[in-house]
């Protein structure tokens, strides 16, 4: 099996990785101070210039850059190079407010598919492989990044995009696919599809799962090994800094190897700013030391993690970072207490349940009603009442000792969930339409 795609980089000594950094920090902060008139602004505010960066450790003096920033300076504010330099732009998928433009040089895009095919080749993709990508293509970066690191790879790629399930189980099955590449709610929905159609996971040839773009637990995590018959991978990114691929897991997944060698990491305390050492819970920061058309310098992603710098098994040397367990911007307090989705699923998945859920949250008399509906699976269903009650009452209790407070359960029959093709829609709070 392939280890490394890049084996010289991914296994760099840690000091020398460092000295890699260093050198590629200084330039970038040029390269912004020289061309991002807004960020300048920002550095001046704080009292730094590019004198004052002369390598990773002082990285703490930059500013924050945060979503609202990219926002406030839509379309062209952020970018970095002259227009005619840009052959892509990708962008968010968010809700609100204008969407986040990144751009991309044909360097970006290059070095974005190397990070890619990092991933495949640590999921133990070769050029013997058939990657089924089912990720968006699009505006999502997913199906882009991982279309262009399987080619990077040699894989026969498959860029199926999202939906039309039954179309992508036919090309699964008779183009015998070994990779497949999409979020986590859809690949347990393929799943779910592939056993309504009673095909068993020893039927198809996949090996390996890549699976990214939004929350899922390591309860879910078997569930899909169980149900495709696969190995699956944890990939993360964001648009911001290009796409998925800034860090992916190996095959000891014991945390999620970032690319170091073009993304400098940080974790900070979200409510003040102030960097924690390696090993604390916080929020995770990026810089970009690679991008040319829109390189950002201390990018607030609002995702809760941990680093770690331990050795890891396989031989890579780049920080480690654990799965997100949440986020500082959407996690949900209710009635005083903090709640994150992902605490709700792993209950589910403990309890026996399917991931097949949603929350809403409203506001009634100035107080806030918190309602769990849960998809009951085939062999859970009743007719009773007394039945179903009993398993409201039993999952509410396990529920309220995670969470702390008490939601109302509701067992609703199986497949009445709205399923998703891209990313699951998990939350409704209508708070906001009060506010």
């Amino acid at each position: 099996m392939q280890t490394y795609y890049q084996k010289e980089i991914e296994t760099m000594p840690p000091e020398k990785l460092r000295a890699l950094q260093d050198e590629k920090l200084v330039r970038q902060v040029r390269h912004v101070w020289d061309h991002v008139p807004y960020y300048r602004a920002k550095m001046e505010a704080a009292g730094v210039t590019p004198e004052d960066i002369c390598g990773v450790r002082d990285l703490h003096k930059l500013p924050f850059l945060s979503k609202a920033d990219l926002r406030d300076t839509y379309p062209y504010g952020m970018l970095a190079v002259p227009l005619a330099d840009c052959v892509r732009i990708q962008s968010t998928s968010g809700t609100t407010g204008k969407r986040v433009i990144a751009y991309y040089t044909q360097h970006d895009i290059d070095l974005w598919e190397d990070c890619c095919a990092r991933a495949i080749v640590a999921a133990g993709g070769t050029k013997e492989d058939v990657v089924q990508v089912c990720y968006g293509y699009g505006l999502f970066t997913g199906g882009a990044g991982l279309h262009g690191g399987s080619h990077k790879v040699g894989a026969l790629t498959l860029p199926m995009s999202s939906g039309n399930t039954e179309r992508q189980l036919q090309f699964m099955m008779d183009l015998k696919s070994t990779i497949l590449c999409c979020t986590p709610s859809y690949a347990a929905y393929i799943g779910e599809a592939m056993a309504e159609k009673g095909i068993k996971p020893e039927e198809n040839c996949l090996k390996a799962g890549i699976f990214g773009a939004e929350p899922w637990t390591e309860e879910m995590r078997r569930g899909i090994e169980k149900s495709l018959g696969i190995k699956a991978y944890d990939i993360y990114g964001l648009t911001e800094t290009s796409g998925p691929g800034v860090a992916f897991e190996c095959e000891y997944q014991n945390g999620m190897h970032i690319n170091e060698d073009h993304f400098i990491a940080e974790i900070i305390d979200p409510d003040t700013g102030e960097v924690l050492p390696d090993g604390q819970k916080g929020e995770l920061v990026f810089t970009s030391l690679d991008k040319e058309a829109f390189p950002l310098l201390r990018y607030r992603t609002r995702d809760i993690c941990v680093l770690d710098r331990t050795p890891c098994p396989c031989g890579r040397t780049h920080v480690r970072m654990a799965k997100p367990m949440g986020r500082s911007d959407d996690m949900l307090i209710i009635r005083g207490v903090n709640v994150f989705p992902s605490q709700i699923e792993t209950v589910l998945l403990q309890e026996g349940y399917a991931p097949n859920y949603r929350i809403e949250i409203d506001r009634v008399n100035n107080s806030d009603t918190f309602d769990v509906y849960v998809e009951l699976l085939p062999e859970q269903f009743s007719d009773t009442v007394s039945a179903i009650t009993a398993m409201e009452r039993k999952l509410g209790d396990a529920l309220r000792i995670m969470l702390g407070i008490s939601p109302k359960v509701h067992l609703v029959a199986p497949r009445s969930i709205e399923r998703s093709e891209g990313k699951a829609k998990r939350v409704i709070d209508k708070r906001k339409l009060h506010e």
